[in-house]
């Protein structure tokens, strides 16, 4: 069995700033202050957090959609990826950045809800300039 989780913010930025800082190492280690190493083409890998995430990129609709294969050094050895879609819909105020987090093991997506949260959406929030 796996868990899953449905989050969603609304940044004061357009879907092709989101896209891009997603997607660019410099960008986006920016906007989360801490290393990150992104092959920006689908089937390309990243890593995120000093190391902590990893994954591939698996399909990318540019400023729509960025789907990713992800996992991070807490997950069991033997868990396979969890996987992480972003829809990005366009606002009044900005965009809607929705993040749909699926397959993750066991007892962990608490821990990943207010990581996601603390670690992602507050940032980006400054980082956009709200």
């Amino acid at each position: 069995m796996s868990e899953e989780l449905d989050l969603s913010v609304l940044l004061p930025a357009s879907p092709e700033q989101v896209y891009i800082a997603w997607l660019d190492s410099q960008a986006h280690a920016a906007f989360t202050g801490s290393p990150a190493d992104i092959d920006p083409r689908e089937g390309g890998a990243f890593t995120a957090w000093d190391n902590y995430i990893q994954g591939r990129t698996l399909v990318l609709e540019p400023n729509l959609r960025i789907f990713q294969s992800w996992r991070t050094t807490e997950f069991p050895a033997d868990a396979p990826d969890s996987f992480l879609e972003l829809l990005l819909t366009p606002e009044k105020d900005g965009t809607r950045l929705i993040l749909r987090h699926t397959s993750i093991p066991d007892g962990q997506s608490g821990q990943y809800r207010e990581g996601w949260e603390e670690y992602y959406f507050k940032p980006m929030l400054a980082y956009f300039g709200d």
